[in-house]
């Protein structure tokens, strides 16, 4: 048995998402870890055979409700991570007209997609200073002496002012970072949460350079853009209040900020290829 897949690219974004809608998936199919390997096996004789995000998403007339599936190096699954370029993914790939809301099953978060011209607003409908936010309370901890602010915020995701972490080797120590703040937040170390990225003031304007599985992110990932602005919504987080363009290594995000939501704007998204997909049922007892 076969399936209809999309592959979408999100522009900033590491690499495309593998896109299933839930209602052409087969009777008794459970998405689970054993069916999802079949399915990036059969991805090996593909042009992505690397591709490492999976998003699956059904739904009625105004809502979707979205899960998302990150394959990491090793082989196995994530299924407790949220990523925003997958989720615009679904959006395009489902190709109705207007804004349409998306509820991450994954995350909890909804989140609405207008569309302007050919790019979209993401609003996170979630106000930035909602209890959990700062998931152990406080807007800075330290961490090998060193100063972060945690936000939980579309992901989890750790804030870390670059002027505290001279000299080289930046990507280890950030590494070394989030493997505290794994531990601190209940997560495994070696899991893809919680996100990171390292930030700085320079010439008034904001810079951000993150990491992703498998090494630097080419931007910043959306849910990032997201937690960005949340936190610098926060007093006394270690970021700023965030104003105009954030520059990141491969060009700009746009983000802003509200009472009620944060917004990411101006994301694109077109959807590759279509494939057939060969699909075996996980059999349960």
């Amino acid at each position: 048995m076969t399936v209809a897949a999309a592959v979408v690219r999100a522009e900033g974004a590491p690499g495309p998402t593998l896109v299933l809608r839930l209602d052409r998936l087969p009777a008794g199919a459970l998405a689970l870890g054993g069916e999802l390997v079949r399915l990036r096996r059969s991805l090996g004789r593909t042009a992505y055979a690397d591709l490492h995000k999976i998003a699956i998403y059904g739904g009625g007339d105004h809502a979707l409700r979205y899960r998302f599936v990150q394959a990491l190096p090793d082989g196995r699954f994530d299924f407790r991570a949220g990523c925003g370029h997958s989720l615009l993914a679904c959006v395009v790939a489902d190709g109705r007209p207007g804004p349409v809301t998306v509820r991450a099953v994954t995350t909890g978060d909804t989140v609405l997609c207008e569309p302007y011209g050919d790019t979209y607003t993401l609003s996170f409908l979630r106000p930035p200073s909602e209890p959990g936010t700062l998931p152990t309370g406080r807007p800075v901890d330290v961490l090998d002496g060193v100063p972060v602010s945690l936000v939980r915020y579309g992901n989890p995701y750790v804030f870390v002012d670059a002027r505290h972490l001279p000299g080289g080797a930046l990507q280890d120590r950030l590494l070394a970072l989030r493997a505290r703040a794994a531990r601190l937040l209940g997560h495994p170390p070696d899991s893809a949460l919680p996100k990171i990225a390292a930030i700085s003031v320079q010439g008034g304007g904001l810079s951000v350079r993150a990491l992703t599985v498998g090494g630097w992110h080419p931007r910043l990932a959306l849910t990032g853009a997201a937690a960005l602005a949340a936190a610098g919504a926060i007093d006394g987080t270690v970021v700023p209040p965030v104003r105009g363009p954030v520059r990141t290594p491969a060009g700009t995000v746009t983000v802003s900020a509200a009472h009620d939501r944060v917004r990411v704007h101006h994301k694109r998204a077109e959807v590759l290829e279509t494939l057939e997909l060969p699909w075996r049922i996980h059999a349960t007892a």
